[in-house]
């Protein structure tokens, strides 16, 4: 082969056209190694900025100046126009949706009104616009502990490590509504000065230790649910830890099935009110969404919450979380189809198809129990003895406790749907059983044939029929919103 040299002698117009694709080349490897050290610094900025706010800083907008795009994302989640089969962000009145849980829940505030919360962003609007804490009468503190406060807050944390835990759930919301304002936001999950994920709520850390674990070994990607699980779990206030604190405690020294949680509410005879209609001793799940992941396929798998609730994507070149907290139904793309490959239409189908079995299912364990409450007040009506109701009532317990395990967590339908059917299954054959046995009672008293059902068609049918006066109940809420709560937020003692 002949020398390049000699090649450019003969052809000069050839050594320009190296000199200028060489000079292009280079060029364009400047371009890229520029854009790579841009990328990088700015990757750095957005994830490992000098924070300068305190520790405990509550608002999220302070936050936002420094992490902006997931301040941005976090600020969609105040869209409420999606809805699916079966949730959404849309505030939904579930009592006129299902008028039977005014009948299960009577004598509980849940059946004065229950609504679908609509996330994060309205965690402290909904509560205030809620019915259940009514309104305080002169001179008389909200009928609510300090400990509701616990999950509906970014200012949590901070009063927490600034008064102690025990001292932030001693007394009444009217004490310290001043100074839990915002809802929920950054400082609930991360370190402010690591951005690491990390637990906020001592419940958690609590009940970890109780079952004999250490969350601080957890890894990465199991934090990236367990922040979820500070709240999104099954809880109950115990009044016997120190006095006159409503400690929040997660039943899971047993552990965290349906009945290891059973039977540590059973075996300290704990219950949450005592039902209106039947008398039963009942226990209200409040929303045991980790427990009921842990049993399913994505759990098993190692998916995480987030990875389907707060899903990974790309803006400009950086790779975020997204924290438009949702529906994973209204983000396909970002959530399920990262590692499910059919279209839209099949994975709707196909998660509807699983939870309408589910709602199928509970809706026959919701008419059982109905007519279990109704069937057990007729016999008391007719004169039946504690001696003779007592293990009814418990079954009736029993049978609740697994329709409210399976329908307070608005998930499980998805997130465990073999785990949750088998819960309602049993749930409906504990019920079965305790009519059976009402029967009886009722037969030893004269009464053949069927208890008829009142015209519970309707959520305002319903709630007259267990004796609520809802209009008392919306004056109510009218002074609470307009004279109470002003007065909560300023600080001030109400001196009416």
């Amino acid at each position: 082969m002949r020398p390049i040299h000699e090649i450019i002698k003969e052809r000069p117009w050839l050594g320009w056209v190296l000199f200028i694709g060489t000079a292009v080349i280079v060029f364009m490897l400047g371009l890229l190694a520029s854009s790579v050290v841009e990328r990088r610094a700015e990757a750095i900025f957005a994830y490992t900025p000098q924070l300068t706010f305190p520790q405990f800083e509550p608002d999220n907008a302070v936050w936002g100046e420094y992490f902006p795009r997931q301040y941005e994302s976090y600020l969609r989640t105040s869209q409420t126009d999606f809805r699916s089969r079966h949730g959404g962000s849309v505030l939904v009145d579930m009592l006129e949706e299902y008028p039977a849980f005014v009948i299960l829940w009577a004598g509980y505030p849940f059946s004065i009104d229950y609504r679908q919360g609509r996330g994060h962003y309205y965690a402290m609007e909904d509560l205030y616009n809620s019915l259940r804490p009514g309104s305080p009468g002169p001179g008389k503190p909200s009928p609510l502990p300090n400990t509701c406060w616990t999950c509906k807050s970014s200012d949590v944390p901070g009063l927490m490590n600034e008064i102690g835990i025990a001292e932030f759930y001693r007394g009444t919301w009217d004490t310290k509504g001043s100074r839990v304002v915002n809802p929920m936001g950054c400082v609930d999950c991360h370190d402010s000065r690591t951005m690491n994920l990390t637990i906020t709520r001592p419940a958690l850390v609590e009940a970890f230790e109780s079952m004999g674990k250490d969350i601080t070994r957890a890894t990465h990607q199991e934090m990236r649910s367990l922040v979820c699980a500070q709240c999104h779990v099954e809880y109950y206030f115990n009044d016997q830890i120190e006095e006159g604190v409503q400690y929040l405690v997660l039943p899971w020294r047993d552990g965290l099935s349906v009945e290891d949680i059973e039977y540590y509410f059973d075996s300290m005879e704990f219950s949450d009110w005592t039902h209106g209609l039947s008398r039963a001793p009942l226990l209200k799940a409040q929303h045991p969404d980790y427990e009921i992941y842990l049993t399913g396929t994505h759990a098993a798998r190692g998916v995480s919450c987030a990875d389907c609730h707060m899903p990974f994507i790309s803006e400009g070149g950086l790779k975020f979380t997204d924290h438009h907290m949702q529906s994973p139904l209204n983000n396909i793309t970002n959530s399920c189809q990262v590692c499910h490959r059919e279209d839209t239409e099949r994975l709707l189908k196909d998660v509807y198809s699983r939870q309408d079995k589910i709602h199928e299912s509970r809706k026959v364990l919701e008419d059982n129990l109905v007519r279990a409450h109704i069937e057990a007040q007729k016999a008391w009506e007719l004169g039946a003895t504690e001696e003779e109701m007592e293990e009814i009532l418990y079954d009736i317990r029993s049978a609740q406790w697994r329709w409210d395990f399976a329908a307070a967590g608005h998930g499980n339908s998805f997130h465990s749907p073999v785990e949750t059917g088998r819960i309602i299954s049993l749930g409906i054959g504990i019920a079965q059983e305790a009519r059976i046995k009402l029967a009886r009672v009722l037969a030893s008293y004269g009464y053949i044939g069927e208890v008829p059902l009142p015209d519970i068609s309707t959520k305002a049918k319903a709630q007259s029929y267990i004796g609520l006066d809802m209009e008392r109940k919306e004056a109510e809420k009218k002074v609470f919103l307009e004279e109470v709560l002003p007065q909560w937020l300023r600080g001030e003692e109400d001196d009416r």
